[in-house]
């Protein structure tokens, strides 16, 4: 069993790595990087060691009064969420020295990028409410300045609305912890829920209401709608943050906090059948269309992709919103699945950009051709994204309607019906991509792009990665499932 401090380590130590970042009079470029990256894999690995043989008791760090602390611990839900940052934060740092190579304020860039880390962490481990609130604006915060970094008009409107977003949000779930520390037994994460019937009364539609504030607080950073214009405004930071926004760090972060409060704080016993729960499926089910819908209209690609994101976190939702365990299970399994598929889509999307300086799909006639490597798993992931058999977004898909229909809930139906729609849309959007890069016409010049060709190894190694585990995953994902199964 390893030792509960090293909860601690692996939160604080990218944070000090991050802040040692500008001190540190690097000799050159690469010895800086081979800083980061050192520190990153030492503590993806230390993750990993503590994932493998998690301590029993809980660490609190810091005890403010009562039963409010700052308290690690971790559990099935909270190792999932850990072991997804560990993976792929080393590749999204490697894919980054080269990206970043000929950007200005590199060391402010990789101070927050490694800081974001940490806190990730903090939030993936927190045992309670407070401290997982804590960690969650702590994010909002630090990503921030990546969302600004080129200090352009653009970024600074686009952080602009970032902010705004996520003070609302944070308002409305601030509001949602309040009631769970008044009425609940502990602040605690505990499988179905905290709350005391004896103190609820008849406050029942009071809880319900605080429960769709709360719902909806978190959801913010998901961009479920009507909240999800700040998402593709993001798009402007460099793509490395851009994939971490969309793949991980921030959206994420936010289908864990609604699992967390859904069935860990107000508990499904309470949720289930209500009203409460038909508001919050019902606004899941429009993000879904929406989304997608949005995203087939888009021609800059990063915006693209970033709308496709709006639609496929509202699949997490809603296996959230289901309310059942198949339902937690489909919701995990898609966050954990749809990381891969578009971290990779949104590398290619960058590998695209940094080569050339094209950012709209009409300009990829053809490119397929020049950048085989990267469009092959730009393919993959386009496939994966539609639900293609034998990749991962397939078998999440499979889970969520099974979850759906078993539930008996019939605006459940309407939902499988959403997710039919987006997979139709999602092939739209994405194979019109594919198509053009492969098949340009017969009237293109390939003489106008003769100077495109794919990126160094820096960028290609975390694409082929992906594309190996977006096929693991599609091909024997039966050991995933269980696991999830056991979590819910």
């Amino acid at each position: 069993m390893v030792n509960k401090v090293f909860m601690l380590i692996v939160v604080l130590l990218p944070m000090v790595s991050g802040a040692l970042v500008p001190v540190i009079p690097f000799r050159s470029r690469k010895a800086m990087c081979v800083f980061i990256e050192i520190c990153a894999l030492v503590n993806s690995v230390l993750v990993f060691l503590l994932l493998r043989n998690p301590p029993t008791e809980t660490l609190t760090v810091f005890r403010f009064t009562g039963n409010l602390s700052v308290t690690f611990r971790i559990d099935g839900m909270g190792s999932l969420f850990a072991g997804m940052a560990a993976f792929l934060w080393p590749l999204a740092l490697l894919y980054s020295f080269e990206y970043m190579k000929h950007e200005q304020n590199e060391k402010s860039f990789f101070l927050f990028y490694v800081i974001t880390y940490g806190i990730t962490l903090g939030i993936a481990l927190a045992e309670n409410i407070l401290t997982m609130y804590f960690f969650f604006e702590m994010l909002s915060m630090v990503t921030l300045p990546l969302i600004m970094h080129t200090r352009t008009r653009e970024a600074i409107l686009a952080s602009r609305s970032y902010l705004y977003y996520m003070l609302g949000g944070a308002a409305f779930a601030f509001i949602g912890m309040i009631f769970i520390l008044t009425y609940g037994t502990t602040s605690s994460f505990v499988m179905g829920g905290v709350l005391d019937p004896g103190k609820i009364g008849d406050k029942t539609n009071l809880l319900l209401f605080i429960y769709v504030l709360c719902f909806c607080g978190f959801s913010v950073k998901t961009a479920m709608f009507p909240f999800s214009s700040w998402l593709p405004k993001a798009g402007v930071a460099p793509t490395p943050v851009t994939a971490l926004l969309h793949a991980v760090a921030v959206v994420n972060t936010g289908a864990f906090a609604a699992m967390r409060v859904t069935y860990f704080s107000f508990g499904t016993e309470l949720l289930r059948g209500t009203w409460a729960q038909n508001v919050v499926m019902t606004l899941v089910i429009i993000t879904i269309v929406y989304g997608c819908s949005r995203a087939l209209k888009e021609t800059h690609i990063k915006r693209r992709l970033a709308w496709s994101t709006v639609g496929n976190l509202s699949y997490i939702l809603f296996g959230v919103v289901l309310m059942t365990p198949l339902g937690l299970a489909g919701g995990m399994a898609h966050m954990l699945f749809h990381s891969f598929m578009k971290i990779c889509s949104f590398f290619c999307a960058g590998a695209v950009i940094y080569r050339t300086g094209r950012n709209y799909v009409h300009e990829l006639n053809g490119f397929g051709w020049k950048m085989p490597k990267v469009f092959v798993c730009f393919t993959v992931a386009a496939f994966a994204l539609m639900g293609v058999p034998g990749l991962c977004g397939f078998v999440s898909k499979w889970n969520l309607c099974k979850a759906a229909v078993a539930s008996e809930n019939p605006l459940a139906y309407a939902g499988v019906a959403a997710l039919m729609i987006s997979a139709l849309l999602t092939a739209i959007y994405m194979l019109t991509i594919v198509v053009r890069a492969f098949f340009p016409g017969r009237d293109f010049d390939c003489e106008t792009i003769s100077d495109v060709r794919d990126p160094n190894w820096l960028m290609i190694l975390p694409l082929v990665v992906f594309v190996i585990v977006m096929f693991c995953f599609g091909l024997h994902s039966g050991p995933v499932i269980r696991f999830l199964q056991g979590i819910s």
